[in-house]
């Protein structure tokens, strides 16, 4: 087949290019250009440049972005793969960058990756590639997950390694665009990543995993000015101040500035009011939430309430949960056992056994 590469610059992506070019496939490699020269990202960049400060680069959106680009050029040379570099820059801002503003300063906890995948990487770069000429069978990725088919429907499975697992990042892709994608890692290790990465010669081998979005501070992203408010306990009586809700996260324990005989942490965020919440470790555990923006994978709608295994986050073991539909945009979500800090805005992602059947955002 005639498979393009989303290549990322790092080891994994280089090494789905390998894998398939190894099998026989014709290969072509492409990097999706995110990061602007306009608005936020020129002030960010002339800040870095006063300060004569430079990106540690641990992250897949920031000005380094070019040292990328150079990487992914000297991978698909080294493999003997031809490599694009497409613009995406201004879908990125208004699809992710826009929902990330909105749900921070609406007190929420939104996770960009998600809606990166989903939107950006497997749906405009392939989008923007065929528009430029490029005829491929396939869109391929380094993500550690698996693809199915059975009778005609697309399933995503969690990857070999459970360690390093990434279908949960990926529940929000719809059939069709599973019908037409490869994640040739899916039954690898990292190790055995880096280690076939090693002796083919790809330049990448060792370099150091991403592990955020952005590494730098979120209210560069943000562009907002300072609104102090209060920090309070649960009957409302004031402990301190903050300077906005959005430099806070649910299940925060650190940075509060707040004095206590017993550590504290955020369990609310409350726009309406510019409150920061804050409680005791046994204040932060729930049994329930709502979810919402739902995506199911392993079938077309939920018509019954279902017992199934969950994650409200990426790095979490699985947990018993009893799913109860309450329409077809929102449904109730019963733990088995106590969840620490669930976050507005973050992804619940059920699963049985090793297949996603869906998710949704977290709501309440």
């Amino acid at each position: 087949m005639k498979i393009l590469v989303g290549i990322s610059g790092g080891v994994d992506s280089a090494v789905a290019a390998y894998l398939l070019k190894q099998q026989g496939h014709e290969v072509i490699g492409a990097t999706m250009s995110i990061w602007g020269k306009n608005g936020v990202q020129k002030k960010i960049q002339e800040k870095m440049n006063k300060l004569k400060t430079k990106s540690s680069h641990g992250a897949c959106y920031g000005p380094d972005e070019k040292e990328d680009i150079e990487a992914g050029k000297k991978i698909c040379e080294q493999i003997g793969v031809p490599y694009h570099v497409f613009d995406c820059a201004e879908q990125y801002e208004e699809i992710v960058l826009e929902n990330f503003k909105k749900e921070y300063l609406q007190g929420r906890t939104p996770n960009p990756c998600i809606w990166c995948n989903s939107l950006i990487k497997f749906d405009v770069l392939p989008k923007i590639a065929k528009l430029n000429g490029i005829d491929f069978d396939k869109f391929a990725t380094g993500h550690y997950a698996k693809v199915i088919e059975e009778d005609g429907r697309f399933y995503l499975k969690r990857g070999a390694n459970l360690k390093k697992d990434q279908s949960y990042f990926l529940y929000r892709l719809t059939q069709e665009q599973l019908k037409n994608i490869i994640l040739p890692l899916g039954e690898y290790t990292k190790e055995e990543i880096r280690e076939i990465a090693k002796n083919a010669g790809i330049p990448v081998h060792d370099k150091p995993d991403s592990q955020d979005f952005y590494e730098g501070d979120y209210n560069e992203l943000l562009e907002v000015e300072d609104k102090q408010g209060n920090i309070v306990d649960k009957s409302g009586k004031i402990l301190g101040t903050h300077n906005g809700i959005w430099n806070y996260t649910v299940g925060q324990r650190k940075g509060l500035g707040v004095s206590s005989t017993e550590a504290l942490y955020v369990i609310e965020l409350r726009k309406d009011t510019n409150e920061v919440v804050v409680g005791f470790k046994d204040e932060t555990m729930k049994d329930e939430l709502i979810a919402t923006k739902l995506n199911w994978i392993a079938f077309d709608k939920l018509n019954n309430n279902l017992k199934c295994m969950a994650k409200i986050r990426s790095t979490q073991d699985l947990t018993p949960v009893e799913i109860v539909q309450i329409d077809n945009e929102n449904i109730k979500v019963h733990f088995e056992n106590m969840q620490k800090s669930i976050a507005i805005g973050q992804s619940i992602v059920f699963y049985d056994k090793d297949t996603v059947l869906g998710g949704g955002i977290i709501d309440a």
